[in-house]
């Protein structure tokens, strides 16, 4: 249950690159999550996560790692909460990238908290969205 198996992991530079360029965002402060609806074909997972924390701000590997490392667990002992989502188990499927977006080392505390927030904003987004079309649909 608190696995965070290969495929969930975003590693398609393709879809990487769609998207920034297509993809909404949500933030809480020291993260910013930006996130795309795809079809099953493209994604092998309901949820596909990366993440990232830049060299800019934080110059060392060992910085960016730990805070990687922090970031990964909180989010993979909270995803629960999001495979849960009516959206998910009506068949939809995303992918999202998580941003470091502070310019200082956070505790994992403030890493959880921050997990937590951009998962219920995230869950209010999927909310909003229309309803998905019947899986036996075609586009003509």
């Amino acid at each position: 249950m608190y696995r965070f198996p290969r495929q969930e992991r975003l590693k398609s530079r393709k879809l990487i690159e769609r998207l920034f360029r297509e993809g909404r965002s949500v933030k809480a402060y020291p993260l910013r999550v930006v996130w795309l609806e795809t079809t099953a074909e493209e994604t092998p997972a309901t949820i596909q996560f990366a993440l990232t924390v830049p060299r800019r701000a934080f110059p060392r590997a060992v910085d960016r790692n730990l805070l990687r490392r922090r970031i990964r667990e909180a989010y993979r002992l909270q995803k629960h909460e999001l495979r849960q989502h009516q959206t998910i188990q009506s068949g939809r499927t995303f992918v999202m990238m998580v941003i470091y977006t502070a310019r200082e080392t956070m505790d994992y505390k403030a890493i959880e908290k921050a997990t937590r927030k951009w998962m219920r904003r995230l869950a209010t987004s999927w909310d909003e969205l229309p309803p998905a079309p019947p899986p036996s649909a075609t586009i003509a």
